[in-house]
């Protein structure tokens, strides 16, 4: 930079402006900043300044080169001084309006939930803290993370500042305070940096701190980090780097680099370490999700990083970022191997009442429905098939699984589907439970009706999971429907066949009425039995229940109906016959109404068997 444009200062005249304003000496220089006055006072500074350093340079006599050091050294530490003033003076937080994510692009909201359970959770903030309530507006997106020309530069101080730091900055590193010049550039300026996170919630924690926080804080930490990362890399560090050019550029021994690292690197290191802390903690399924929504987001900010850390000095800063998404990445899939693990080995033992869906069950697809929500990241994560499961296991306890069957499936797909197939072996263990094998087969329909449904009801899970499995598995629910009814209902249809009512062996011979009226009981005793049991056995898919109640309608009505048609005539010419025949056509009919319910509802049969 040229010196200002001013009359030509002497030595001797350079000198007494320096020595004026020497604070050590002068209590009016101790009260009053240069660069706070009018412009010609601080050019007349500037060309004393440069005076003193062109005599250092020229001089060869000892005596003139004391005085010319003793000069320097007073105006440096004045310089020193105005520097730190300027830039304390315009040291504030970015506005609120800067401190919002610059990319189109949100944080993907994915939350796991538990079966049946509805999820709310509002980020903590303070009453002072606006910033934060406005960042909160940007969770509704469901969007990927996917940016491009994300990053947006702020100017964080006015043209005459700047104009002015550069001036000291020059003169600073001229006459050998470059470190000074770094170091109080870089504390002042870390000061504002400190400021603008704490108005974006960042806190001050130890890797250990994050570590021994509990999941349900760590959660709402996890979004603010979310949000608040993509501002630091996108707007703050960025805004920090382009002050620096400013300020700095074409002086030399990269001092601009030199500086930014000064001030950011700190905070830069205190950003990486919260995600770095979450990567390496224990590990346990509700954890996934929130995994990778940070590694969603630091893989999106990942080409950011590299420009505004593009500098050899802020290599580590790099280096860190990728470390860590790396460790994010395994972290995913190493819960997702447990958790498939945990499902294979969950241990209740104690049927669900009725058997209905299983919270096992609704836990699992729900997962793996949410796992599908992030099919771009976990594809990406997961490249080879699960490595648990063959066809031919030689452990009792784990299923087999044919992959040749599954030709054309993603990695992801098999993951998934494995997880299914674990879930299903270990629902046909707590069927086992059940002492009823009618109950047994119609636990195992409802849950596989389930897994069906839920595949069909998410349109990610349903894209990651081919249609043939699909069909397999609908084949599945639909035998084990055809099992309850063959277990059900063959001994009740069984009361109603012809065999072992004819006299003589032959029809025209007669009927035999005892045996008859034993039939009539049989039926009865067998069908309220069913009645008041199933009644309280649950169905909880509309459809299904519909289904199923139609299909046994279709068998039973029509073989009743004939019964009671070819031996009603023997049964009233006798005794007390509302004794056997105890309903009609249409209480069968609605009593197949009171199945599957979930409570007892015996009214359609009640008043025929008192």
């Amino acid at each position: 930079m040229e010196p200002p444009e001013n009359d030509a200062v002497g030595f001797d005249s350079a000198e007494k402006i320096i020595l004026r304003w020497d604070s050590t000496v002068s209590e009016e220089a101790r009260e009053k900043m240069i660069f706070n006055g009018d412009r010609h006072e601080i050019d007349r500074y500037l060309q004393a300044v440069d005076e003193i350093q062109r005599s250092m340079e020229s001089t060869t006599l000892s005596d003139d080169q004391d005085k010319a050091n003793s000069a320097i050294q007073i105006a440096m530490a004045r310089l020193e001084d105005e520097f730190r003033n300027i830039l304390i003076a315009h040291t504030s937080a970015i506005e609120a309006e800067s401190l919002t994510d610059p990319s189109p692009s949100s944080v993907n909201s994915g939350e796991f939930n538990l079966p049946e359970e509805d999820y709310h959770d509002t980020p903590t903030s303070t009453d002072d803290d606006s910033f934060t309530k406005e960042l909160d507006h940007q969770e509704s997106s469901t969007s990927s993370y996917r940016s491009t020309n994300s990053i947006r530069e702020v100017d964080l101080m006015p043209s005459e500042a700047i104009y002015d730091l550069c001036c000291i900055a020059e003169r600073m590193i001229s006459a050998g305070y470059l470190r000074e010049c770094i170091q109080v550039y870089g504390s002042v300026r870390k000061s504002a940096v400190d400021l603008s996170f704490r108005k974006l919630g960042i806190e001050k924690l130890s890797i250990g701190d994050i570590q021994r926080l509990d999941w349900e804080t760590l959660e709402t930490k996890i979004r603010r980090w979310i949000r608040a990362a993509k501002v630091c890399v996108r707007v703050l560090f960025a805004s920090e780097k382009k002050l620096c050019e400013q300020i700095f550029d074409g002086l030399g021994t990269a001092t601009d680099d030199a500086c930014f690292m000064e001030t950011i690197k700190g905070p830069a290191i205190q950003l990486l370490n919260f995600a770095e802390a979450i990567s390496i903690s224990r590990r346990s399924p509700e954890k996934l999700f929130k995994i990778l929504d940070l590694h969603d987001a630091l893989s999106d900010l990942l080409p950011d990083i590299e420009i505004v850390f593009e500098s050899k000095s802020s290599e580590s800063i790099r280096v860190q970022a990728v470390e860590i998404l790396s460790r994010l990445g395994e972290a995913a899939r190493g819960i997702l191997s447990e958790f498939e693990n945990a499902v294979l080995r969950e241990p209740s033992k104690v049927p669900v009442t009725g058997g209905t869906i299983h919270p096992l069950t609704r836990y699992v697809m729900n997962y793996i429905s949410l796992i599908s929500d992030y099919k771009q990241t976990m594809g990406e994560l997961i490249v080879s098939q699960p490595s648990t499961g063959s066809r031919y296991s030689s452990d009792p306890n784990t299923p087999d699984m044919d992959f040749g069957d599954l030709e054309g499936q993603t990695p992801l797909a098999l993951h998934l589907i494995w997880i299914i197939v674990i879930l299903q072996f270990n629902l046909e263990g707590k069927a086992k439970h059940y002492r009823d094998n009618s109950l047994a087969h119609l636990f195992m329909m409802n849950n596989v009706h389930y897994i069906v449904q839920k595949i069909k009801g998410s349109p990610e899970l349903g894209e990651t999971i081919a249609d043939n499995y699909v069909r397999k598995l609908t084949g599945k629910f639909r035998i084990a429907a055809t099992s309850y009814q063959r277990a059900t209902w063959v001994r009740v249809l069984h009361c109603l066949r012809d065999e072992g009512l004819h006299v003589s062996g032959s029809f025209s011979s007669g009927v035999s009425k005892s045996a008859l009226r034993e039939r009539f009981k049989s039926f009865n005793a067998l069908f309220e039995e069913v009645h008041r049991t199933q009644s309280t056995w649950l169905i909880p898919d509309t459809q299904l229940r519909e289904e199923l109640r139609i299909s046994i309608s279709e068998k039973l009505i029509p073989a009743y109906r004939s019964f009671l048609g070819r031996f009603r005539s023997h049964i009233e010419c006798g005794r007390h016959p509302e004794n056997y025949i105890k309903y009609t056509v249409e209480d069968l009919e609605n009593a197949v109404l009171d199945f599957f319910e979930g409570y007892a509802v015996s009214q359609h049969l009640r008043r025929r068997s008192q």
